[in-house]
C-alpha cells in the first residue's frame, strides 16, 4: 500500500521533505499558508517611480559547501540560475579611509589558499594579521560537536585569541554577521566554528559565493513548484494547518485540519512533517509528542533588514561588496535580476539592496529614518552617489529572519523524530547543526523524509476527502 504524508509549510524544508517522500513512492500533500511557496525566501512585485520591480525579501547568498541547498537546486532544475564564483573574491571597502582591500583564495591547500589575501589586506596590520592567521590555525582544532562550545561565546574566544575589536570587525564579524546574523558576542562559539571551518577551513574552495541569477521566486517558487507537480504532490496554497491529531485512541497516522477553501479540510495521512517556524510548531505539536515543548519559545529570533535604493545612474561597478566603518554591511547589485533594465522609463538607472543582518536595533525605524541613515553613508562608500538622483527607497524587514544562535542555542533544538510515532519536525531552527541557512533548512528536509521513509509502514483507518490541487 502507498504510504501518505502531510507536509506543513512550503519553504525550503518543507518543500525538500515533500520531494524526497515522493521520490520514494509516497503520495504527498504539502500545505502552506501563504499563497506561494519559498518560506522567507521569496520575491515580489513592487510599483515603483520607474515601473513595475521584482523584489527580492531579502539578499540571499549561498557558498560551495552548501552541498545540500545546492543538490536542492539541481533538483528542481535550478543549478545554472545560480552560479557560483570561480574563486572567492570580496572587495571589502573602508568608509573612513576609502580604501579598499578584497578577500580572495588561491587554489593552494587549506589553509594556504587564504594566506596571499590575509598578508595583501590592508584594513589589519601586519601585528593583526599574524595573530588573525594563528586564530584560524587554532580554530582548526575545535570540534563544532563539543557541546562544551555550545556554551560559550565566540567574542570571549576571539578575545582569548588576541583578536582586537578592529580585527573583529574587519574580518571575523565581516563573515559571521552575513552567515550566523548575530555579532561574535552574541554567537554560540560551536556555531561559529562550524561556520569558519566548513567554509573557510575544510577545502579551498568551501567560501566561493553563489548568487542567484534570477528572483528568488522564480528559484523557491517556480521552479520548486513545478519540480513538486512533476513528482506528483499535491500543494495545497492559503492552506493553514489548525490542528494535528490521531484520528481516534490507539489508532496509527494523523489527522490534520486545515483551513482551506473557505472552511475546514480533515486530512488524515501516515505522516506529519511540521515544517513552519518553531513557534508555530510549538502550537501544532500534540501532547507529549516533544519532551520540554516550551523551549521552542525559548528559541529566540534575530531580525534582517534590507534597504533598497534606486538611483537614476550607474554608482556601483561590482556585482557586491561588504564595508567596514560604516552601518552599511553588505551592497548588492539587484539590477539585472529586479526587471528594471527591461523598463521602458528605466534609462541607466541602478538598483542596490542593502543586507543588514542582527539589526534589532534598526528593524522597527521608520523607512524615514532610515533614508537619512543610509543615502549618506552610500555616498561616503560610493562617491558616484554624491550626484546621482534617488528614484526609488523602500525597505524590507524579516523580523523572524532567523533564529539567534546565542551560546546555549543547541539544548534548545529539537531533532527530526518526536516521541509520537509519524510525527516528523524540519526548518532550519532544528537540530542540524547548522545555523540557520537556506543549507540548514535543506537539511532538515532531508532528515525529515529519512526519518519517515525509515519508520514502520502501518495501514490507519481513513475517510477519503475531496483535496483541491493548486500547483503555483
Amino acid at each position: 500500500m502507498t504510504r501518505t504524508a502531510l507536509v506543513i509549510g512550503g519553504g525550503l524544508a518543507g518543500t525538500t521533505a515533500a520531494l524526497d517522500l515522493a521520490d520514494r513512492g509516497w503520495r504527498v500533500t504539502l500545505a502552506e499558508t501563504r499563497p506561494r511557496l519559498g518560506g522567507l525566501a521569496f520575491s515580489f512585485r513592487r510599483a515603483s517611480a520607474v515601473g513595475d520591480l521584482t523584489v527580492d525579501n531579502g539578499q540571499h547568498v549561498y557558498l560551495r559547501c552548501c552541498t545540500a541547498y545546492r543538490g536542492f537546486l539541481e533538483r528542481i532544475g535550478g543549478s545554472g540560475l545560480a552560479p557560483i564564483q570561480r574563486r572567492l573574491d570580496v572587495p571589502v571597502l573602508d568608509a573612513d579611509t576609502g580604501r579598499a582591500g578584497r578577500l580572495t583564495r588561491t587554489g593552494l591547500p587549506v589553509p594556504l589558499h587564504l594566506s596571499a589575501a590575509l598578508a595583501r589586506y590592508p584594513h589589519l596590520d601586519s601585528g593583526q594579521r599574524l595573530r588573525a592567521a594563528r586564530a584560524a590555525w587554532a580554530l582548526r582544532s575545535l570540534d563544532p560537536d563539543d557541546p562544551a562550545l555550545d556554551a560559550r561565546s565566540f567574542g570571549d574566544w576571539l578575545h582569548e585569541q588576541g583578536q582586537d575589536p578592529r580585527s573583529a570587525a574587519a574580518l571575523w564579524d565581516l563573515v559571521g554577521v552575513a552567515t550566523l546574523n548575530a555579532r561574535a558576542d552574541d554567537v554560540s562559539l560551536a556555531l561559529a566554528v562550524k561556520v569558519f571551518r566548513t567554509g573557510l577551513l575544510t577545502t579551498p574552495g568551501g567560501a566561493d559565493i553563489g548568487l542567484p541569477a534570477v528572483p528568488l521566486g522564480e528559484l523557491h517558487g517556480t521552479l520548486a513548484g513545478r519540480a513538486l507537480a512533476d513528482a506528483g504532490v499535491t500543494v495545497l496554497l492559503r492552506a493553514r494547518a489548525r490542528r494535528v491529531a490521531r484520528p481516534a485512541e490507539g489508532t496509527a497516522g494523523w489527522t490534520t485540519t486545515l483551513e482551506h477553501g473557505g472552511g475546514p479540510v480533515d486530512l488524515t495521512t501516515d505522516a506529519v512533517v511540521l515544517a513552519v517556524p518553531q513557534g508555530q510548531t510549538h502550537a501544532l505539536l500534540p501532547p507529549g509528542a516533544l519532551e520540554a515543548p516550551d523551549r521552542l519559545l525559548r528559541l529566540a529570533d534575530s531580525p534582517i533588514l534590507n534597504v533598497h535604493v534606486v538611483y537614476d545612474r550607474p554608482v556601483l561597478r561590482r556585482p557586491f561588496l561588504a564595508a567596514l566603518g560604516s552601518p552599511v554591511q553588505w551592497v548588492f547589485d539587484r539590477t539585472p535580476h529586479s526587471g528594471l533594465a527591461d523598463l521602458p522609463g528605466a534609462g541607466a538607472s541602478q538598483y542596490l539592496a542593502l543586507s543588514q543582518s542582527a539589526a534589532t536595533d534598526e528593524i522597527d525605524l521608520p523607512a524615514a529614518e532610515l533614508r537619512r541613515r543610509y543615502l549618506p553613508e552610500l555616498e561616503r562608500l560610493l562617491p558616484a552617489a554624491r550626484t546621482a538622483g534617488v528614484r526609488d527607497f523602500f525597505v524590507t524587514r524579516e523580523r523572524t529572519a532567523t533564529f539567534a544562535p546565542a551560546p546555549g542555542t543547541a539544548r534548545l533544538r529539537p531533532g527530526t523524530t518526536t516521541r509520537a510515532p509519524g510525527l516528523y519536525l524540519a526548518g532550519a531552527w532544528t537540530d542540524t547543526g547548522w545555523p540557520a541557512t537556506m543549507e540548514g533548512a535543506v537539511r532538515s528536509g532531508h532528515a525529515a523524509a529519512r526519518a519517515a521513509a525509515g519508520a514502520p509502514a502501518h495501514t490507519p483507518a481513513r475517510t477519503p476527502i475531496a483535496q483541491r490541487e493548486e500547483h503555483p
